[in-house]
């Protein structure tokens, strides 16, 4: 499909007429340099889309604690947790035009032990945020010559929480790259470029198919539930729970997978943590840190 998104047709995204979602493309063009695919899907809601130019100007371009190379960093390791392409293609070429280091786009290893301190938290918010702990800022706050200051730790938190939240929308919206991602030259010699195939592709694929095993499954329960006429609702919601269970627990697709892009890859350290359950029956609740 032509245009920003693999979901939505082309003749749906705001082209050039004098109405209010093109004017927040040209405030956001006006900002940014340039209007990418996140900018125009969202300009299918205007004032949406206002705020969060405002969010994302403020977050990488006004002052603040961090460096701009920095902050643009921050978002690739963010986005490289969820697997998305799209938005460490994007902060990689941003990363550069500020005058970000080449070789620390190689990979975490080639980057400041500083920025490397920041993995364990960012991996806990991506996946598991309950987790965190008041020890998981004190170490990053202690004394030492990688230490970060409040004020620091604070954008980067946000930084982090940010991208988290975005690459959901990238990949909810099916956000395609720009073309200048597509041919745009990586510092990998064994990578490939960023395609709509490599982020639709396989994982689209065994997702779909575990979701027509689990239909096939509940097709199935409810066949034996007609057969079985002394079957209760409470054991069929047993039932359902136990197979819904099986199924989730799964995974998708194996975190090491050759197929993985390297230009994520190599931003991964501890790839095979993920999401697991707040909270399973049966299971004592995990602690939980309240910030508040």
């Amino acid at each position: 499909a032509r245009g920003p998104s693999v979901f939505i047709p082309l003749g749906e995204i705001p082209q050039e007429r004098g109405d209010s979602s093109l004017h927040q493309l040209l405030k956001a063009f006006v900002l940014a340099g340039r209007v990418d695919h996140v900018a125009m899907v969202m300009g299918l809601h205007p004032q949406y889309l206002s705020s969060f130019w405002k969010t994302q100007y403020l977050l990488l371009r006004m002052d603040g604690p961090l460096p701009y190379h920095r902050r643009h960093y921050i978002a690739i390791m963010a986005a490289a947790r969820h697997r998305c392409s799209y938005l460490v293609g994007l902060h990689m070429g941003e990363f550069l035009q500020v005058g970000g280091n080449p070789a620390w786009l190689r990979g975490l290893h080639c980057a400041p032990q500083k920025l490397r301190n920041l993995n364990e938290i960012n991996k806990l918010l991506a996946h598991r945020p309950w987790l965190v702990t008041k020890e998981h800022i004190e170490a990053l706050l202690r004394p030492g010559e990688d230490s970060w200051s409040l004020a620091e730790l604070v954008q980067a938190l946000v930084l982090l929480t940010h991208y988290h939240s975005l690459a959901s929308f990238v990949f909810g919206c099916g956000i395609k790259p720009e073309e200048e991602q597509d041919g745009a030259p990586s510092p990998h010699s064994d990578s490939s470029p960023a395609s709509e195939d490599s982020m639709w592709g396989s994982g689209g694929t065994d997702a779909m198919q575990e979701v027509e095993m689990l239909m096939e499954r509940m097709k199935l329960l409810q066949e034996n539930q007609l057969e079985e006429e002394g079957v209760t609702q409470e054991e069929m919601a047993t039932r359902f729970e136990l197979e819904k269970m099986e199924s989730l627990l799964v995974p998708s697709s194996d975190p090491l997978d050759p197929s993985l892009q390297s230009n994520i890859r190599c931003f991964l350290e501890d790839p095979e943590f993920g999401y697991k359950d707040f909270t399973r029956r049966g299971e004592q609740a995990p602690p939980t840190f309240r910030a508040q």
